[in-house]
């Protein structure tokens, strides 16, 4: 019952500014960003590829309100690819891009969003590695997976992310599960409507496990976007039954969640990979990530009282 008060917070600029300012939340949300720049970050993606884990690097930020902000937001992704082109990771660190950030709500905000982010994708593929398109609230989809199919004209590798509650997710991995095609599958951690998403935890779990056995079957690369160990353990099966060898897929977890979990994987020869966000707008991405799991919640209020 938690989840849908936190993602309505997530949207409060009140409660934003007070927790932004409250002295103990900083080393909080530690746990869940990697730092402020890429330049500090960096270290994390070289001591996460030393341990044999992938990274896709998220540069915080969304619901951009004027062209400038998206500029902005676009040239910090390509500063992202200077600081990682020199480390020479291929695709084992490629990149995460909200199309809110590159200004997909703005007049004309498809064609903006589009060029912006036709600009990191071919900087990306310059130095070997790629993007993947974040799902946000279903406003955006239709114009997200068209985003999607442009850039998958010039560059196939192009991912997309879906999400298991929306009710369109089943048709949306059918579409994608083809030859060539990254897909990731998450549950959604957006605050939606009953007429177009699943409200019951349940009923969004087996639509993952509905979604993950078409993206498994299909001839795409899935991306398990769980820290679930039913769906881990499911996952595996489905694979195995589709006759997946472990490169044939992965797992994707969050960063500063599930580490053990995270190396277990890697060590079975599984590709593992860490989604790591960095930036100073963090409180959007964290509100979402304490509504997704309510040990994260019980981690933040142990931590603000001082027994974290």
């Amino acid at each position: 019952m938690l989840g849908p008060v936190i993602l309505a917070a997530s949207r409060s600029d009140a409660l934003r500014r007070t927790l932004s300012a409250a002295p103990l939340t900083r080393p909080v949300v530690k746990r869940f960003i990697a730092g402020e720049t890429i330049e500090a970050t960096a270290p994390a993606i070289e001591d996460m590829a030393g341990q044999g884990l992938d990274v896709t690097l998220d540069v915080l930020g969304e619901d951009v309100t004027d062209p400038a902000e998206a500029t902005r937001s676009r040239d910090a992704y390509l500063r992202l690819i200077e600081v990682l082109g020199p480390l020479q990771l291929g695709e084992r660190a490629e990149m995460s891009v909200k199309l809110s950030c590159m200004g997909q709500a703005l007049a004309g905000g498809h064609d903006i969003a589009l060029a912006n982010v036709t600009a990191i994708v071919e900087a990306a593929a310059a130095i070997g590695t790629t993007v993947t398109l974040d799902a946000e609230d279903h406003t955006t989809i239709d114009s997200t997976l068209a985003i999607h199919t442009a850039l998958r004209e010039r560059f196939p590798r192009t991912g997309a992310v879906v999400q298991s509650y929306l009710f369109r997710t089943e048709d949306d991995c059918r579409a994608l599960a083809a030859a060539g095609s990254r897909v990731r599958l998450v549950k959604g951690a957006y605050k939606e409507p009953a007429s177009v998403a699943h409200q019951d935890k349940a009923e969004v779990d087996k639509a993952y496990v509905r979604c993950l056995r078409i993206l498994m079957e299909g001839d795409g690369y899935p991306m398990v976007g769980s820290h679930d160990p039913r769906i881990i353990a499911i996952a595996q099966d489905l694979a195995q039954r589709a006759g997946r060898k472990l490169t044939d897929y992965e797992f994707q977890m969050l960063y500063g969640i599930r580490s053990a979990e995270q190396h277990r994987l890697a060590a079975e020869g599984h590709r593992m990979r860490v989604y790591v966000a960095y930036g100073t707008d963090w409180y959007g991405y964290f509100m979402r990530r304490l509504a997704e799991r309510p040990a994260n919640l019980a981690f933040f209020l142990r931590s603000l009282a001082g027994r974290g």
